[in-house]
């Protein structure tokens, strides 16, 4: 029988059909990856399947992800979350949902793989010079814009150029904040000229932010794009629908396959879970762990998971009390019972968190001597000590259902307040318009982060001192340091001291209580088909609307 364990699959005598959503999406990355039957055979045995079980799992692998795409038909896919914020506009995404409408609307320079490593776009080749300050990136000729006009330098330039300077409102500009500027070369080739050495700028380049649009738009209501699917309509926090480009550039595959798109919100779990059930959506995010169970029986539904270092969180922000007081957040990360939230309201799919937003499924990246054992663990003692000391005697949480199980993980935290004479009041609000109206705006928050395919990009984008998106308002000029300084290290043993002094000290200093990392756990129709599995975001790191199919059309 398979077990559920951390960092590898134990598979008995098991087939492939017969495998855990989390295990079947390993052996799939690995087969995308190219990895060999050989590979493929050795990694099994050693995680605990037999060679009979082993050949039957591959071979199951192999018949899967070798089915024969179709075109036709269309795909209504539900997100947890929408509202007035809403965008098309790349620079301004803040949800998982605007992240999906850009993916299918525009393209990247660059774009990942399931491994995480970077491959060409709209860019088909870059190199740096030797101490990595400027970058040059030839572009991909005979691309065409939806509106038949023709793909060039200027629009990278443009785009690119909207992320720099104080006046940006870009949600990633700290992540390029060292670029100078951005020059045209020629028609198809451009150089980005940084201020410092930036080894990771390609990488950067394939994030959700990053999507080139047409040299000076303006207006995102309506917008051009070079993606997969042009755009019929667009309502922030309704819907927008979106039909297939059949001028699309990318001959690598036979895709886009789906004929229409319709993208929306549906926030309650429940009527989400069942609108896929009852087959009106046929993909949902978010699948709550309460309803695994409900989903597996399905005959019609099936979960779609992927291991990942995303991970919920509660912030306290520092700038504003009570978060003011090191003694009160202190004594709160003391209060986490990361192993109960783990098993119990994960469904043990993640791993332990230490505070700090790289786990351990950034690999090298993951520092294990800065987060094992966590910093702050279980203490009812010591937190009473810090929350004595602090003199706050109650504070208020805002909490919406942002990530699934949140709620539970904070009222998990109220109780254990109350049991050392803290009173810890929750204040439940809609997840409609939560990250425009409630985040980062009341002392107390909650909120929830997609991994990112770098930890030095992660931290940059959470907290390094100027980042929008600093949600605690953590200020630390070391770490800052540290955070540079890696993006210039070359040597890989440099690097990894870097990152485990920056995750050290994010743990001890900022005010986030990350208690676990966990698997993306979604859900979809049977019969849809092809995922990629690049583990930054819900659905394979919303790379799929060119490569998805529904095998009954």
């Amino acid at each position: 029988m398979t077990r559920k364990v951390t960092g590898g699959i134990v598979c008995g005598d098991l087939a492939y059909e017969d495998l855990n959503p989390v295990d079947k999406g390993l052996i799939d990355s690995a087969l995308r990856r190219g990895a060999s039957r050989r590979e493929v055979m050795g990694y099994l045995v050693a995680s605990g399947a037999t060679i009979a079980a082993a050949g039957s799992i591959f071979a199951g692998a192999q018949e899967a992800l070798a089915a024969t795409p179709k075109k036709g038909g269309s795909v209504r896919f539900a997100w947890d979350l929408h509202g007035p914020s809403d965008t098309l506009d790349p620079i301004l995404f803040t949800s998982s949902l605007d992240y999906g409408r850009g993916r299918i609307h525009y393209n990247n320079l660059c774009r990942f793989r399931d491994d995480l490593t970077v491959g060409p776009e709209l860019a088909t080749e870059w190199e740096a010079n030797k101490d990595v300050t400027e970058w040059t990136f030839k572009l991909r000729k005979g691309v065409e814009w939806h509106d038949g006009s023709k793909f060039s330098a200027d629009d990278v330039v443009y785009s690119m150029m909207r992320h720099l300077g104080e006046a940006s409102t870009s949600k990633a500009k700290v992540l390029v904040a060292d670029v100078k500027e951005w020059v045209k070369i020629d028609d198809h080739t451009v150089k980005a000229v940084m201020t410092a050495p930036n080894a990771e700028l390609p990488i950067v380049l394939g994030t959700f932010h990053f999507k080139i649009v047409k040299n000076g738009t303006t207006d995102f209501q309506n917008p051009i794009g070079t993606g997969p699917y042009t755009l019929d309509e667009f309502k922030p926090g309704v819907r927008s629908v979106h039909t297939r480009n059949d001028n699309y550039w990318n001959t690598d595959h036979e895709g886009p396959y789906i004929e229409q798109y319709e993208a929306f919100g549906i926030t309650d779990n429940v009527a989400r879970v069942n609108a896929l059930l009852s087959g009106d959506i046929q993909m949902m995010a978010q699948l709550d762990p309460k309803a695994f169970s409900q989903v597996e029986a399905s005959e019609s539904a099936e979960i779609f998971a992927v291991a990942s270092g995303a991970y919920p969180t509660i912030s306290c922000m520092l700038d504003k009390e009570p978060g003011n007081n090191p003694d009160f957040v202190t004594g709160l990360k003391h209060l986490q019972r990361r192993d109960r939230i783990l098993k119990v309201i994960h469904k043990g799919q993640g791993s332990l968190g230490n505070d700090q937003p790289v786990g351990p499924a950034y690999g090298a990246d993951w520092c294990k001597e800065a987060n094992d054992p966590v910093s702050h663990p279980y203490d009812p003692e010591k937190a009473k000590f810090h929350l004595k000391k602090s003199g706050v005697s109650g504070a208020e949480l805002h909490v919406a259902e942002v990530s699934p199980g949140l709620t539970d993980i904070c009222l998990m935290l109220q109780r254990e307040c109350s049991k050392v004479g803290f009173d810890l009041q929750i204040k439940k609000v809609p997840n409609d318009g939560y990250w425009g109206a409630v985040w980062m705006k009341q002392p107390m928050n909650v909120s929830s982060w997609n991994m990112r395919p770098s930890a030095n990009i992660m931290m940059t984008l959470a907290y390094k001192s100027d980042a929008p998106w600093n949600e605690t308002s953590w200020k630390n000029e070391r770490f800052d340091q540290l955070l540079a300084m890696a993006r210039a290290e070359l040597d890989a043993g440099k690097r990894h001291e870097m990152n485990c002094e920056a995750q050290k000290l994010c743990s001890q200093g900022a005010g986030s209580l990350i208690a676990t990392h966990k698997a993306y756990v979604d859900a979809k129709a049977k019969i849809i088909k092809g995922f990629p599995r690049v583990p930054i975001a819900a659905f394979g790191g919303m790379e799929w609307p060119e490569y998805i199919w529904r095998d009954d059309a």
